[in-house]
């Protein structure tokens, strides 16, 4: 989303009710996090986990929609991020309610006892090939650093009976990472295929999975509609969030 210049700070993301400083993290805010952001189901949550949380977006996106009883744990792996994140946190409107953790997600999760309504993941999913630059990225962008299935069962070990763990992959890996799910034991409750416009093939999946079987909704959404404008229900989800939207 492009934004005037006068308002526009070059070290991060303004939204509507935050901002977002990402220039000490190896990933900036883009469209997969918002996309995530602004589709996890909410509805009667009370504890949120963002695992391998980077600049804290995710986790600012879901306090603003949430109550203010809802508590919100972010964990992040690498200390730049972590910071930035505990401090875009603190800059927040929700500073109370969102705590940032630098830990590993596979040794945090074994000392916790509480369990999470939601738990919501922008992870990494390219296999470890070549390198990027900084170690910071090669661990944000690879999975080398986090393994889908350690995600899958740290998940599992964290998440409450009805809760819900949501992630936003490419559509093919999203499709291997169902299939991963599944055979542990998850069950698919919600999947969303994003394209960019009516004519092109899925290049995204919003994935929400539950340790209970329930129904399964599947639909599809496009970015832009006609004329490269932002289609409807893009506009819907994430007008919330846009500055200039």
């Amino acid at each position: 989303m492009s934004q005037p210049k006068a308002l526009l700070r070059r070290d991060g993301f303004t939204f509507k009710q935050f901002f977002v400083a990402h220039d000490r993290c190896a990933m900036k805010v883009g469209t997969d996090g918002i996309l995530l952001g602004a589709w996890a189901p909410v509805a009667g949550v009370k504890r949120i986990l963002d695992i391998g949380s980077g600049s804290g977006l995710l986790a600012l996106m879901l306090a603003q929609r949430t109550e203010q009883h809802v508590t919100i744990d972010a964990v992040e792996l690498d200390i730049q991020a972590a910071n930035q994140a505990s401090e875009n946190a603190t800059e927040s409107p929700w500073a109370e309610r969102v705590q940032v953790q630098c830990a590993d997600i596979l040794a945090w999760a074994p000392e916790q006892t509480a369990r999470y309504d939601l738990i919501v993941s922008n992870p990494p999913y390219y296999e470890p090939g070549v390198d990027c630059g900084t170690p910071e990225r090669d661990q944000a962008r690879y999975t080398g650093s986090l393994a889908h299935p350690a995600l899958l069962t740290a998940a599992a070990n964290l998440i409450s009976e009805e809760g819900f763990f949501c992630v936003v992959l490419p559509e093919n890996t999203g499709n291997t990472f169902i299939k991963t799910a599944l055979d542990i034991g998850w069950f698919l409750r919600l999947r969303t295929d994003i394209a960019d416009t009516e004519g092109k093939l899925p290049h995204r999946v919003l994935i929400a999975l539950s340790p209970k079987e329930g129904e399964c909704f599947s639909d599809r959404m496009v970015i832009r509609g006609p004329e490269q404008r932002y289609s409807e229900d893009y506009t819907a989800l994430t007008q919330p969030f846009y500055l200039f939207m």
